[in-house]
């Protein structure tokens, strides 16, 4: 084993003692080289996220936050269940190291991965890629869903999962005491969609592994090919129906540039974009459900994101938030309310 280096000036976002983690790697994981090199990985708002690198090995650390939380929420336990189930299926997912529930470590439970080299592009323009490509990335996407919804949760022993049937009712509760306990506000739309949603969910009942945050920032492609290489970030995933995961996943459809990267107002068809029609019947042709999108399942995703956001805003005000422009994110959430009010209208 190697030696212990002192790493006694705690690199910059870096909650824990790197000292503690780097002994309990050594000895979980022998044959790691040199001194470990920390880095925390920003833009996320919910479980942090560390590089941990050695001379001989490059891993990836998901931990919960510091602070009181949500029932239910930042289940990196959860995470690292879904991962080793999908390891053997057509889904790619990141190769899961080891988990740890001792406290002692980094103060909150934590799971590692091996890193991968690789893209991911937030934006939903994808001003990285030309627009000839561009639909080719949309396209992979959408076949990266369908092969997830494919996966039968009883043959990979995800049967329990989650509970099967009644999803969009389940949900909608789930998501009114989320915001009952994390509320910071009063929000008109928010009230209105509490009313209306339990009360117009579709009759499906479909029931597949969903993975709760699916889009363009939680995906790793290829360092240069239109191919996703990981699917990230299964904090949300659960068994649930399918095309909950389709109608977040277009939600940039409905959302303009200042609102988590949307599309509204830019020429699609210029810039080599499909539109929501085109993506998702993409996505069916490639496997996926079958059923339309309709605007029950959009203004869901769009409540959903709206509760999510101000639980982001209720961590900043309480100091215990992962980013540090939890501030300004969490004051979105009154946007996605609106445009979620404004599809049920």
């Amino acid at each position: 084993m190697s030696k212990l280096a002192s790493t006694s000036a705690r690199p910059s976002g870096i909650e824990f003692d790197s000292d503690c983690l780097q002994l309990h790697l050594q000895r979980a994981l022998p044959g790691l080289d040199g001194p470990m090199r920390l880095a925390r990985i920003g833009g996320g708002q919910s479980n942090p996220t560390f590089f941990v690198d050695f001379d001989n090995r490059a891993l990836v650390l998901r931990k919960q936050p510091p602070g009181e939380l949500l029932p239910s929420a930042h289940a990196v336990d959860r995470e690292y269940r879904v991962l080793r189930a999908l390891a053997g299926t057509d889904v790619p997912v990141p190769r899961t190291v080891l988990y740890c529930d001792d406290r002692a470590v980094v103060g909150t439970p934590f799971y590692v991965m091996e890193k991968l080299e690789g893209r991911v592009m937030p934006n939903y323009a994808l001003p990285g890629v030309a627009p000839a490509e561009r639909r080719a990335y949309y396209f992979a996407m959408a076949e990266t869903l369908a092969r997830l919804h494919a996966v039968d949760p009883a043959a990979v022993g995800l049967g329990d999962y989650g509970s099967p049937g009644n999803f969009f009712r389940r949900q909608i509760a789930r998501w009114i005491r989320q915001w009952e306990a994390s509320r910071t506000r009063e929000d008109a739309n928010i009230d209105r969609l509490i009313a209306w949603l339990p009360a117009n969910i579709p009759p499906s009942d479909q029931t597949t592994i969903a993975h709760g945050d699916f889009r363009f920032g939680n995906l790793m492609f290829h360092p240069t090919e239109p191919r996703v290489i990981a699917v990230l970030d299964w904090e949300l995933s659960t068994q649930g129906h399918p095309l909950a995961d389709v109608a977040y996943n277009c939600m940039a459809w409905h959302t303009g540039a200042d609102e988590f990267e949307g599309m509204q107002g830019i020429d699609l068809a210029a810039e080599g974009i499909p539109t929501q029609a085109e993506y998702v019947a993409h996505y069916q042709q490639a496997g996926g459900c079958a059923e339309p999108v309709t605007n029950f399942h959009l203004a869901f995703s769009l409540f959903r994101f709206a509760v999510i956001l101000e639980g982001i805003a209720a961590r900043a005000n309480s100091g215990s938030a992962a980013a540090k422009d939890a501030v300004k994110v969490g004051a979105q959430g009154a946007g996605f309310a609106r445009r979620a009010a404004a599809l049920i209208a």
